[in-house]
């Protein structure tokens, strides 16, 4: 019976070490022992995610009005007038000098 748990618990240790490698768990406890770091990590990601998001909805804007100005030309009642409206808005917005 000895032979038999001391089998079990050689086994449930193993199975943690491999759980513990599998997740990374000492670069964490690493990353948690250095919190300037991890600052730095988290710093680095936010200002990432912020570009990201930037040049994200930039393009996306870009492409919903060249979307409009090709809708524009379809002259569809109401909705034509109203986009050539956007568009020109957007465009005379461009040629506005930034201070």
């Amino acid at each position: 019976m000895d032979d038999a748990k001391k089998d079990r618990e050689e086994a449930g240790i193993a199975w943690l070490k491999n759980y513990f490698e599998r997740v990374n768990y000492g670069a964490y406890v690493t990353l948690l022992q250095r919190p300037w770091y991890m600052i730095w990590l988290n710093f680095i990601g936010g200002l990432a995610r912020g570009v990201g998001i930037g040049i994200g909805f930039t393009m996306l804007a870009a492409l919903l009005v060249i979307i409009l100005q090709k809708i524009s030309v379809w002259n569809l009642p109401f909705i034509g007038a109203y986009i050539a409206d956007i568009v020109r808005i957007v465009q005379a917005q461009l040629r506005t000098p930034t201070i």
